[in-house]
């Protein structure tokens, strides 16, 4: 169908409520699985490692399903792509409530939950509304998708700590597993109109798309600063609430800092959203890797109280996924929209590398030495190394970028 037979920003605006619902929802449910690192790992008498490993897996699947699903999105839309990984998220959901072994936990949350996420987040979603937005409107609407990921770690995290202390944390998966199953009706909201060449005036194959990124330097710049990101985020958000318990904080301590990373989270990825619009992203992803060195340095040396973890997780909220949007953006503005969600599953394959490394890290460190100090060391050094690899980045569109027409 061609989108002048349609009403362009009705059927924008439907993607973007219907799509950053579902990332809400996908990214909101997987930031509380940290919440159930102790109840867990007490109740069934596991390891920190064990646990940690499942997660682990699930990032690592989740960044290589990630292409393929783009791929997929690109090919027939995100709505299908959205209903089958919905499906597999809350069947994961269930099966992890019923592990009775480490190898099951890592079949149901790691295997399945990750495919489910890989369909369900930022790569099919970002393609799609990529596609249906505006260039000039492009930066504002990614950053709306990507704020709503953060609310829904905002609103989900106390929801999930309430539940696994009135229900436990059997029933609270199977609550959870239930708001999972939402994604599914959602991906009829989440079907898209096909222009016939996606906005190219150049036809361009998927063999040639991937031989072009591959070539291009700025493209492994991205991937490699994307590692870190990964690394950094997932390595804190499964192991914050574990670490103030162990320095003898209270355990809501932990959930309000997950809650306070998601509120922060909402201002700060709409915030550099669209001051990439602006400005320079690859700038902008500079100075995020290094505050969030910065941040850290002054966490560990300030003493440990509530009130520096609450200032801990607002800082680095702040700074925590505005580095999608920006990443996202600078995928579409060097190489197109038309394989957008395949090129940043690649991109994103990477982060998950990272998050598989700074989890699963976490938790075998933490067992061979009875501290978190290596990985914070190495997440203070990451973020200047991400900082540095972002800054040569070419942000200029590809030569055939530069014929295409107007839209009208």
């Amino acid at each position: 169908m061609n989108p002048s037979n349609f009403d362009s920003r009705r059927y924008a605006l439907r993607l973007i409520v219907c799509g950053s619902i579902v990332v809400s929802l996908g990214l909101g449910l997987r930031h509380t699985f940290g919440l159930f690192m102790q109840p867990m790992t007490t109740s069934l008498g596991w390891s920190r490692e064990a646990f940690s490993f499942a997660i682990a897996v699930q990032n690592l699947v989740w960044g290589a399903a990630a292409p393929f699903a783009g791929w997929l999105a690109d090919r027939y839309g995100a709505g299908r792509v959205v209903f089958g990984a919905g499906l597999l998220y809350a069947l994961g959901l269930v099966l992890m409530a019923h592990s009775t072994t480490p190898a099951f936990f890592v079949f149901s949350a790691g295997i399945l939950v990750g495919m489910g996420l890989s369909g369900t987040t930022f790569s099919t979603i970002y393609g799609a509304v990529g596609r249906a937005v505006d260039p000039a409107r492009r930066a504002s609407a990614l950053a709306i998708v990507g704020a709503a990921g953060s609310f829904g770690q905002f609103l989900l995290v106390p929801v999930g700590q309430s539940m696994i202390g009135s229900l436990g944390w059997y029933g609270a998966l199977i609550g959870l597993a239930v708001a999972g199953a939402m994604m599914i009706p959602l991906a009829f909201g989440n079907r898209e109109v096909r222009p016939e060449q996606g906005g190219h005036a150049v036809p361009q194959s998927t063999a040639e798309a991937l031989r072009e990124a591959f070539s291009h330097r700025g493209f492994w710049l991205l991937t490699l600063g994307f590692f870190v990101c990964g690394f950094q985020v997932v390595f804190i958000g499964a192991h914050l609430p574990s670490y103030v318990l162990d320095k003898g904080l209270p355990a809501n301590v932990g959930m309000l800092a997950l809650a306070l990373i998601g509120l922060f989270n909402i201002f700060g990825t709409y915030g550099f959203g669209q001051l990439g619009g602006r400005w320079s992203k690859k700038k902008l992803l500079a100075v995020i890797y290094l505050a969030r060195s910065a941040v850290i340095v002054g966490f560990l040396a300030a003493p440990l109280s509530s009130w520096s973890v609450g200032v801990f997780a607002a800082a680095m909220g702040f700074l925590w996924l505005g580095t999608v949007p920006l990443t996202n953006g600078l995928v579409a503005q060097i190489f197109g929209v038309r394989y957008l969600a395949m090129l940043s599953g690649f991109v994103f394959f990477s982060h998950q590398v990272g998050s598989f490394l700074g989890v699963w890290l976490g938790g075998l460190l933490y067992d061979k030495t009875g501290s978190y100090d290596i990985v914070w060391m190495i997440c203070i050094a990451l973020g200047a190394v991400a900082a540095l690899l972002n800054l040569p980045v070419d942000e200029r569109p590809m030569a055939r970028l530069s014929t295409q027409p107007a839209r009208s």
